[in-house]
């Protein structure tokens, strides 16, 4: 890792003892003795991705599921049968942290929307648990810092939910370009034209749905009634929990757009767009945006649209690095060249061969075994990395202006933009801070 992207992704301070858990619990006696025993594991979210993750996970022959946790009872209860009918026996919980008291977990997912991210996994860490986390990694730059920082000072194993980097087509389409045959690269293009996405209808507010800890799954997140738009799957489009589609989708083609440059720290980073298609819905987060990052040479340009699926190259996703003799383009279903004229040889679709969650999940667990950080394909450093990455993009639309991030500050040079780099935290809780 470049000395830059450590600088970007460092802490300025040091993690507190976070809030309801205080030591970590001593690691297995010997490395022989963990490769051989079941990795006991417990799920905290299990309505969405965190049970994708989980039954990906459980494809692991060394793999035992102890424990599930989630805030929302009917699907405690759902998940809870569904794996019984499979012959897994879990205890079920609705406070997170009776999970991680729990000895009878070794490692947890965490699949909770994304403000919740930040909290679980500094305390997972310091209860000595390792960590398989949901993208993005953190909802703010300040979070991802501290997570970065827990990780390392409970030297836990932490995987970041950023399975596109366990596909061979795309770790291909990335060693293609760095051949340079493409001849120089003036432009990255990533992109997610999401036309599954509609419209939000406006809701009233509504009582707590039976069975549902609304106080537990609001967290540190603004106390505000209950809405059935914000909640479950939809959170992801209001800026009190998450980040839109700029980083939800935007963590993973960006991902690869600077793993093809080898790019780190943008210049300055400027966006625009807004509630283009849907102007009068509920959701907070704009329906379509265009960002521009800064670097000495080139340029990485993000964009996304909901409700359209024609996004560039015929493809509702992707990355496209477009270079003076020919372009790569790569999505989830494999990677192509076009050449530019004669300059080169064009390179025919070349087909996903593989089901990337699986093999992730499955990374995951051997370093866990293994105890070898080195060996995951998404650890913790990265996912910061990007996460940050997808943020500033945010915060150049919420402040509206072309921002300049200091390398050596760690903070933009704009007042407003670093009023952003750490979200608010309410109803109690605080921001784990190192010290």
């Amino acid at each position: 890792m470049s000395s830059s992207r450590r600088k970007f992704i460092q802490q300025s301070a040091v993690l507190a003892t976070v809030t309801g858990v205080t030591t970590a619990f001593p690691a297995w006696t010997t490395l022989a003795v963990q490769r051989q025993k079941k990795i006991r594991v417990g799920a905290i979210g299990i309505n969405g991705m965190g049970w994708s993750d989980l039954n990906a996970i459980l494809k692991h022959p060394d793999v035992q599921c102890t424990a599930l946790c989630d805030v929302d009872q009917n699907v405690l209860d759902k998940r809870s049968k569904e794996l019984a009918d499979q012959g897994i026996q879990t205890k079920g919980y609705n406070n997170y942290r009776d999970l991680l008291a729990s000895k009878d977990v070794d490692a947890v997912i965490i699949g909770t929307p994304d403000h919740w991210h930040c909290l679980i996994m500094t305390e997972a860490c310091a209860a000595g648990k390792d960590v398989y986390v949901e993208k993005p990694l953190g909802n703010s730059i300040a979070e991802c810092q501290a997570m970065v920082a827990a990780a390392g000072k409970y030297n836990r194993i932490v995987q970041v939910g950023q399975w596109q980097r366990s596909q061979k087509h795309f770790r291909d389409a990335v060693a293609f370009v760095h051949t340079g045959k493409l001849g120089k690269i003036r432009l990255v293009k990533a992109w997610a034209y999401q036309g599954w996405m509609k419209s939000i209808p406006v809701k009233p507010v509504a009582p707590v749905p039976e069975g549902v800890d609304y106080d537990l799954w609001l967290g540190p997140a603004k106390k505000r009634p209950f809405n059935p738009n914000r909640f479950h799957f939809d959170f992801r489009w209001f800026w009190d929990y998450a980040g839109g589609l700029m980083t939800d989708w935007g963590v993973h083609m960006l991902d690869y757009a600077l793993m093809g440059m080898k790019a780190t720290t943008p210049k300055s980073i400027m966006a625009a767009g807004g509630k283009f298609a849907y102007p009068n819905d509920a959701a907070e987060t704009p329906d379509t945006l265009t960002t521009v990052y800064e670097f000495d040479d080139f340029n990485i340009q993000w964009e996304h649209a909901n409700g359209i699926d024609g996004g560039p190259y015929g493809r509702n996703h992707g990355v496209a690095f477009i270079g003076n003799n020919g372009t790569l383009v790569v999505d989830r279903e494999g990677w192509e060249v076009i050449p530019e004229g004669e300059r080169m040889e064009a390179v025919p679709l070349q087909q996903k061969v593989d089901d990337g969650l699986t093999l992730h999940a499955a990374n995951f667990i051997e370093a866990v075994k293994s105890r070898d950080k080195t060996s995951l394909h998404a650890p913790i450093e990265a996912g910061a990395h990007i996460a940050i990455f997808a943020q500033m993009g945010n915060i150049a639309f919420r402040t509206g202006k072309k921002i300049y991030w200091n390398e050596a500050k760690q903070q933009f040079n704009e007042a407003d933009a670093n009023q952003l780099i750490t979200a608010p935290y309410h109803n109690g809780y605080t921001l784990p801070t190192l010290r």
